[in-house]
């Protein structure tokens, strides 16, 4: 008789790595199994040219920060790359690494695939990334993109907030947002400037070996933090991708109308740094006439998936 396999385990405790995101926040997932540049390159043409060449929120974020300069891309890149494998080798163990033909798994990915064909504007880089989209079976209200483009969902965000494909979207314009602007890398930058002090930094400004020190800092990636500044930027780009792949950016004020009820009493991991629930909520009330046309003039899902089901209703899906 041939043996049936472990059940999948859906409430497990699975530490999230370093470089995802911050310290207490994962806002802010073995070997890689799939790279999504075949399929986003068929979304990106499937899009109007117009709806490209739209501004969106472009005039209203800077550039990028000068600091991303101390440390070098592809060491956070890497890092974050064998952080993101630990963490799936760890969920493995616990069969808590839900299969590429879970439906939940199937409907993340989908979403990306629309979500991915317009990072490169916002990053060269993002064009070479080797983008990786993991279900993880953890009730926790958890979400997060790693320098990369290394997304992880814990299954208890879908389920425990019903999300809609448009709220599903929203949270990942905005964790991807955070890989694209290389918020991690600015702030280890930061964290290396502190630390080397003004002298050793101006002599070492020419091309030295800042980026190493800086990743050779002991218990720094365990330590990162985003600013609110950060936090608001990624909302404003997040909106912005969102819209450009077909989901509705006006799902963002359900979407944080959903984390408010949720954080009555102790505000889940995802809402740590993010600007108090009605201020993010008028935020993207304010952003709303610059990317709305961008959603109305993208092509929509051809297909809608629905949310795990309840707690306590049917078998989760």
């Amino acid at each position: 008789m041939t043996a049936r396999p472990a059940p999948l385990t859906l409430d497990a405790d699975i530490a999230l790595p370093p470089l995802a995101h911050r310290e207490g926040c994962s806002c802010g997932l073995h070997r890689r199994r799939r790279v999504f540049g075949g399929l986003a390159g068929v979304a990106a043409l499937s899009t109007p040219l117009g709806a490209l060449a739209q501004q969106g929120v472009r005039d209203e974020v800077g550039k990028t920060s000068g600091f991303t300069k101390l440390v070098s891309a592809e060491q956070v890149e890497q890092a974050a790359t064998e952080q993101y494998g630990q963490m799936k080798r760890q969920a493995a163990a616990k069969n808590a690494l839900l299969p590429d033909n879970h439906p939940q798994v199937i409907r993340l990915r989908a979403i990306a695939n629309r979500i991915i064909p317009f990072t490169n504007p916002w990053n060269k880089r993002a064009a070479q990334w080797r983008w990786e989209v993991n279900l993880i079976g953890s009730k926790d209200l958890n979400a997060f993109c790693m320098p990369g483009g290394k997304i992880a969902y814990y299954f208890g965000i879908l389920q425990r907030l019903q999300l809609s494909d448009d709220e599903v979207a929203m949270i990942m314009g905005h964790e991807v947002a955070h890989a694209l602007r290389e918020h991690a890398r600015e702030r280890m930058g930061k964290t290396a400037a502190t630390r080397v002090g003004a002298g050793l930094l101006s002599s070492l400004l020419g091309l030295g070996n800042l980026g190493d020190a800086a990743l050779n800092i002991g218990g720094q990636l365990l330590t990162l933090k985003f600013s609110r500044q950060d936090e608001s930027e990624a909302d404003l780009v997040g909106l912005d991708l969102a819209a450009r792949a077909g989901y509705d950016p006006r799902a963002g004020i359900s979407l944080w109308q959903k984390m408010l009820k949720a954080s009555e009493g102790a505000p889940p991991e995802f809402m740590s740094t993010h600007p108090a629930g009605p201020t993010r909520i008028k935020d993207i009330e304010g952003t709303l006439p610059k990317v709305m046309p961008l959603y109305t003039a993208a092509p929509k899902p051809g297909q809608r998936f629905a949310p795990p089901a309840a707690e306590g209703g049917a078998a989760a899906r």
